[in-house]
């Protein structure tokens, strides 16, 4: 493991068995075929289900819609923009030249 990875791993708190994953993960499909979309595609499904779980169990009298105007406001690009900014994620993303 590289010394980044590990830097990015104690930052998340966790750390990766298969750290093949956490490379794809942070690869741009501008770099390698071997990217993070269909990753990407799991991670959203499984983000907006935690949110909705947690946010179901905390607001135990809210509405559907409000728990959804909730989840929404949480799962937006620019709050995980900020959350990404906060981790340095972008000094880890590996990315073609063309996109950098």
């Amino acid at each position: 493991m590289s010394s980044k990875l590990g830097t990015l791993e104690a930052r998340l708190g966790y750390t990766y068995r298969q750290q093949s994953l956490l490379v794809q993960a942070l690869t741009h499909r501008s770099h390698s075929a071997v990217n993070y979309e269909r990753l990407e595609f799991l991670g959203d499904a499984i983000l907006n289900f935690s949110i909705a779980s947690e946010l179901f169990a905390r607001f135990e009298d809210a509405t559907e819609g409000e728990l959804s105007r909730f989840r929404a406001s949480l799962v937006r690009r620019s709050t995980l923009a900020a959350i990404a900014r906060e981790l340095d994620l972008g000094e880890h993303l590996t990315m073609g030249a063309g996109e950098m």
